[in-house]
């Protein structure tokens, strides 16, 4: 980081990190200035949205690192840019990740550019990630905290946004954030992490799609094509989802492949030409274990593709990095392809594919279909 003093503007979201992160850059000298995204407004009084308090808890923070904080609405841009297209995926059958646009479109690009606006040489998040000069480029590195890195969901930032951005927290553990924020005296610093959807909250997820998308029950089928039940509209399931299918296990232990009696049943297929959810019993069913993607929408740190060959990928935020192979990279779209002790786990139309070189983020792109290893 470079140490020569800077104004540098924080998006201060009212958690731990993002105070921790304000009042580290305090300390290293920088005339830091705190601002409060509002990017959400529907139900704004009901209690799954905890703006008002996520405000009020980094007005609070502001106060004891003494520093200014303005509180700053992209509800507008958040709807148009993110919220719009998180739905139309929804309705299309896929499974998007709207932490992944949101950085994109609003924690990096309107709230940026109105950074720039107040005579901001910096920004700064809380985010465990970490930027390093390359020659004449830019590297987003991953957070060094395994348990807490968030790469996954940068890796659509540009050479100019990485170029503006600093990660305060990205160099420390968890623990030690939690730490400093308890000797500092911050009154969040016990707070827990938000897992809610990006400044929506966290509300039950079934129910809150039902007030936008429109959705029509269907059949549950086995992989044998047996009725199971009937799902409550495609649009709210995922590949891999166990909970809420309400379905119970079969006594036959024959019925299905890769379970016993018990085993749990997992969504393995979303057919919307037929209004069909299949489901398979048991984690290791065959149905979902997959050997290649098929991956557009394509954005790279570097600002071209890397070149094929050997990489790592996640295909999804909380798996492990899988060794992969880039067979290629083209204006449209790129294929991986995993090797046989590598298959990846119900991959998800929607989600995205990031790849790695080490602790390097190249970038990734949007999933787009994907093939069984049985297949």
């Amino acid at each position: 980081m470079n140490q020569q003093k800077q104004r540098v503007v924080v998006g201060l979201s009212g958690g731990v990190d993002s105070a921790v992160s304000a009042w580290l850059l305090k300390q290293q000298g920088h005339d830091v200035v705190g601002i409060f995204m509002k990017n959400w407004e529907d139900d704004d009084n009901d209690e799954y949205c905890s703006s008002r308090q996520d405000f009020l808890d980094a007005a609070s923070v502001a106060d004891v690192i003494g520093i200014e904080i303005e509180h700053v609405n992209f509800a507008a841009e958040y709807k148009d840019r993110v919220f719009a297209e998180f739905l139309r995926e929804y309705q299309a059958g896929r499974t998007p990740n709207p932490d992944v646009l949101c950085n994109a479109e609003i924690k990096f690009k309107a709230f940026l550019d109105h950074a720039m606006r107040l005579g901001a040489e910096k920004i700064a998040t809380g985010h465990y990630a970490r930027v390093r000069e390359h020659g004449n480029a830019v590297q987003l590195l991953k957070g060094l905290d395994p348990l807490k890195d968030q790469s996954y969901f940068l890796h659509r930032l540009t050479q100019a946004q990485l170029a503006k951005t600093l990660f305060p927290v990205g160099e420390l553990p968890k623990t030690e954030v939690r730490r400093l924020a308890a000797e500092i005296g911050l009154p969040n610093a016990k707070k827990k992490d938000s897992t809610g959807i990006c400044f929506i909250g966290e509300r039950p997820f079934r129910e809150f799609l039902n007030r936008y998308l429109s959705h029509a029950p269907g059949p549950i089928k086995d992989d044998r094509g047996r009725k199971l039940g009937e799902h409550v509209g495609l649009s709210f399931y995922t590949l891999g989802q166990r909970q809420g299918l309400g379905i119970g296990g079969v006594k036959d232990k024959k019925a299905a492949r890769g379970g016993g009696e018990h085993a749990p049943w997992y969504v393995a297929r979303k057919d919307l030409d037929t209004n069909t959810l299949v489901v398979v019993q048991g984690h290791e069913h065959p149905w979902l274990q997959y050997r290649s993607l098929q991956a557009d929408d394509l954005s790279w740190i570097a600002g071209t593709a890397p070149a094929p060959g050997a990489l790592a990928a996640k295909t999804r935020y909380r798996q492990a990095d899988a060794p992969c192979t880039l067979a290629g990279a083209s204006a449209i779209g790129m294929r991986l392809d995993f090797a046989p002790e590598a298959l990846q786990w119900a991959v998800t139309p929607g989600q995205s594919a990031v790849l790695y070189d080490g602790d390097v983020c190249l970038g990734g792109g949007v999933i787009n279909e994907a093939t069984m290893a049985t297949a």
